[in-house]
């Protein structure tokens, strides 16, 4: 599937980022304060969860006061959730698994959607259809990713679960499209320097 030129301009800031920051918090303001935080450090994509309460008023606090950012909304696993974040201003959407119900909603919204998947034939369909999610990654780490790709060319994946900092070279020397990094990215005290341990670790350089 060719994804719309709208899409593809998401798509590119994913690819560009390569690093995707999936924030999970207790509330709405906590989450407010580490995207926030996050943004600020240079990680300005970044997936927010349906899983922290007041999760739509987050959404719509961190695009009014970081416009330039692209917000995802993560764990999406109903179609409600779908029209709710697209009626929030969340620029993509992703899921842990698949949702054929939000599908629909998304390609109507023309929004990017990124479709969880561990099996060959999940991720392999959720890549047809534009760029997949390999969750959790962990499962089988960047080995397994480059056994995917052998026989997926090209698929767009983006691996998340259990990925620490430290690991996201790997990764990205396996073929992923981008990287989805949970809590080790922002749980210290500093996440600014823990932003600047990524890039010393993928270089400086944006490619």
């Amino acid at each position: 599937m060719t994804l719309s030129a709208a899409q593809e301009r998401i798509a590119d800031r994913i690819r560009t980022a390569r690093i995707v920051p999936v924030l999970r918090a207790p509330d709405a303001d906590a989450g407010r304060v580490i995207a926030l935080r996050l943004i600020a450090a240079g990680l300005d994509v970044l997936e927010l969860t349906a899983t922290i309460p007041g999760w739509p008023d987050l959404v719509t606090a961190v695009k009014a006061e970081a416009p330039d950012a692209v917000v995802g909304l993560g764990t999406v696993r109903t179609a409600a959730d779908a029209e709710a974040a697209l009626a929030h201003g969340a620029d993509f959407l992703v899921s842990p698994h698949p949702v054929p119900a939000a599908r629909a909603i998304t390609a109507a919204a023309d929004v990017p959607f990124v479709e969880g998947g561990i099996t060959p034939a999940e991720i392999g369909a959720a890549a047809d259809r534009g760029i997949a999610k390999m969750f959790p990654a962990h499962l089988g780490g960047p080995q397994y990713l480059k056994s995917v790709l052998s026989i997926l060319p090209g698929a767009r994946i983006i691996p998340t679960g259990g990925i620490a900092v430290r690991d996201v070279a790997a990764w990205l020397d396996a073929g992923a499209f981008a990287v989805g990094v949970g809590s080790d990215v922002y749980a210290a005290d500093d996440p600014e320097a823990k932003v600047a341990e990524l890039r010393d670790l993928i270089g400086a350089g944006r490619s």
